[in-house]
């Protein structure tokens, strides 16, 4: 063989040799990962698209895995049966990680019985699953919040404001007449911050009577609008406080106080109802520093969606989930609980 052939098929060889090692698994460029077939490497499957708080996790974790993979994101629009499909959807195109919002937490063991035959790794967020299905996986995992903790940092604000404001206590009777919006009755997150946000008030010594029935608003701003335009009218002056499961729906709150002249900016001091809400999403904060509301619950949306994107990341790369984290499993083993605190206007 001459010696330009010799080159000739040394180089061919050579050009083998790398196109075969691009296409091995982890071989993939560090700045753009992608599956065999160009479909992403992971998705990202959020119960609905209008809730705030759920938006700003959900950019998160896409900010932070853009730099290294191709990530989907769809939206169940609140319909289980369509989330399930889109897992199916997701699976078939041969994704390597998933970031699961649920709809219904009840549910999560259908999702992760499919999850479990692809033999990929998955992180339920947010809206916490039965922790028993996710046990049966040992690549599932949880990342979110205590259910209690943001309601008895409600209880601890709605103390420290009855306490610095006599004024709120518009009859003069000593008791705190409140209403409680609630998302709905069988999300554990939406029961527990009902339940502890009046059980730390008590507790803290505050006189706690509830003004009418629960209103159930589904985290949705505009049921929370609607409701609060049947209730306020008729109960103006009862109520001396809302707390609300989230800050979407005292908003919504908000909004019809204001149709009826209470918590206006630079409005009348005497028409004011204190409203508490959970998320500190950012029409929360503005609202509180404009003071037409009191106080929020911060649950860092920012921190939520890194921790979850480092997980996929650790996940796909074959190491530690936690790894380069600043959490610790929980008592379950296969939870990491991010820590409220608050935001108010004192």
């Amino acid at each position: 063989m001459n010696t330009m052939k010799q080159y000739a098929v040394a180089f061919a060889a050579l050009a083998v040799a790398v196109l075969f090692s691009a296409l091995l698994p982890g071989c993939e460029p560090e700045d753009q990962k992608k599956a065999a077939d160009g479909e992403p490497v992971g998705g990202i499957l959020v119960y609905r698209q209008d809730d705030t708080y759920i938006g700003l996790v959900t950019t998160a974790v896409q900010e932070a895995l853009s730099s290294w993979a191709e990530v989907e994101v769809l939206y169940a629009k609140d319909d289980q049966m369509l989330q399930n499909e889109q897992i199916d959807g997701l699976l078939k195109k041969g994704v390597r990680a998933l970031a699961v919002n649920i709809v219904e937490t009840q549910a999560a063991a259908t999702a992760v019985d499919a999850i479990k035959k692809a033999g990929i790794p998955v992180v339920f967020f947010n809206r916490e699953p039965d922790l028993n299905s996710l046990k049966s996986y040992s690549k599932a995992c949880f990342v979110g919040t205590n259910a209690s903790d943001a309601g008895i940092m409600q209880g601890d604000i709605v103390t420290e404001l009855w306490r610095g404001h006599p004024e709120y206590d518009r009859n003069g009777d000593g008791k705190c007449q409140y209403v409680m919006i609630q998302a709905n009755l069988d999300n554990p997150e939406a029961v527990a911050r009902t339940e502890y946000s009046v059980k730390q008030a008590r507790a803290n010594g505050i006189d706690m009577r509830q003004v009418g029935e629960t209103l159930l608003c589904n985290w949705d701003a505009n049921l929370a609008h609607e409701a609060m335009q049947l209730v306020f009218p008729y109960n103006s002056a009862n109520i001396e406080l809302i707390i609300s499961n989230n800050d979407s729906m005292a908003l919504g709150a908000i909004k019809a106080l204001n149709e009826s002249g209470y918590n206006l900016e630079g409005g009348d001091p005497a028409k004011y109802i204190p409203v508490v809400g959970v998320d500190a999403v950012p029409p929360a904060i503005e609202a509180i520093q404009k003071g037409m509301m009191s106080g929020t619950v911060v649950q860092d949306g920012n921190a939520m969606g890194n921790a979850v994107a480092a997980i996929i990341r650790n996940a796909v790369d074959g190491n530690n989930y936690l790894e380069g984290l600043p959490y610790a499993w929980d008592d379950s083993g296969i939870a990491i609980r991010l820590p409220p605190s608050r935001y108010t206007h004192e």
